[in-house]
């Protein structure tokens, strides 16, 4: 990895790293979720950082990919368990981080996706399997009393990349594919009082870029005009509406959808409405050191 590589990667993480603290603190009973999700935006922006993803907070039983519309009156209530999670690119390398805040009384369920954070965290190593992470995952989680979600996993980041190889699992998945230098990606324990899965829910307002094609509608090549800019990283409605007004945008993000120009990431929610907790950090390995980039902002 040569130097401005790597210097990206620490630049995104550092920011990654404030802004993840600062929209936590805003995180209230009675503060709207949208209004925490623009706040954050605006300082990666504002710290000389590009969005990598919008900001998604998930609530009790989301456990990812739920973002607020513009006109969402969504507001955090007192009991709530939520997750924010965040991405920051440089030059389009991505530092991608989350973590839980309790409004309610559900901090062991908060502790035990940090305690796996940790737990796998402590291994990462080159020539470490990823199975023995997803080992360590689940152990840290189910001695709270809970269960590991075993269908979302951690993963590889890349150039304007936000999922890509090498898969790091929740649970012991049996795959013996060794950490090695070079890699980078995001170790992201979900922990609930769940079944222990996710199903795809409905109304997405995330989306990513598929291939690009000629379309008739005005609508849609206006918006498509604007997502081309995202160079392939994930977007939300609120991005395009706040421009072409909301039903425009629906119009075209509905004929983009159906050209398969773009596809759709709808909410993810407990198989049993469990309550979920997050907790994640991005890693690189680089001249066999080990760096949380998220954590700390220097190899040494």
């Amino acid at each position: 990895m040569d130097k401005e590589i790597l210097d990206s990667y620490l630049k995104a993480g550092k920011i990654a790293k404030e802004c993840l603290q600062f929209g936590a603190g805003l995180i209230k009973p009675g503060v709207l979720v949208v209004e925490v999700c623009d706040k954050v935006e605006e300082k990666i922006q504002s710290m000389g950082g590009g969005i990598a993803f919008p900001a998604q907070v998930a609530i009790n039983n989301v456990a990812a990919h739920f973002c607020p519309t513009e006109d969402d009156t969504t507001s955090f209530k007192e009991g709530d368990v939520c997750s924010l999670d965040i991405g920051v690119h440089i030059n389009g390398y991505v530092a991608d981080t989350a973590t839980t805040v309790d409004l309610g009384d559900n901090a062991s369920l908060v502790q035990a996706s940090r305690d796996a954070l940790d737990a796998a965290l402590a291994l990462v190593k080159p020539g470490v399997p990823v199975n023995e992470l997803g080992r360590a995952i689940h152990k840290a989680i189910t001695a709270r009393g809970f269960s590991p979600i075993k269908n979302l996993s951690g993963h590889g980041l890349d150039q304007y990349t936000v999922h890509t190889s090498p898969t790091i699992p929740n649970f012991d998945t049996g795959h013996k594919l060794e950490l090695k230098d070079g890699m980078v990606f995001a170790i992201e324990p979900f922990a609930t009082d769940g079944g222990g899965s996710i199903f795809e829910s409905n109304s997405p307002t995330v989306f990513g870029f598929v291939r690009k094609k000629g379309v008739r509608s005005p609508y849609a090549r206006a918006l498509l005009s604007d997502i081309e800019k995202y160079n392939g990283l994930p977007f939300t409605t609120r991005w395009l509406s706040r421009k072409h007004g909301i039903a425009k945008t629906n119009f075209g993000l509905r004929e983009l959808i159906k050209q398969d120009i773009i596809r759709e990431y709808p909410p993810l929610v407990e198989i049993k409405d469990g309550i979920v907790s997050q907790a994640e950090h991005s890693v690189l390995i680089h001249d066999g050191k080990v760096i949380v980039y998220t954590l700390k902002s220097s190899l040494i």
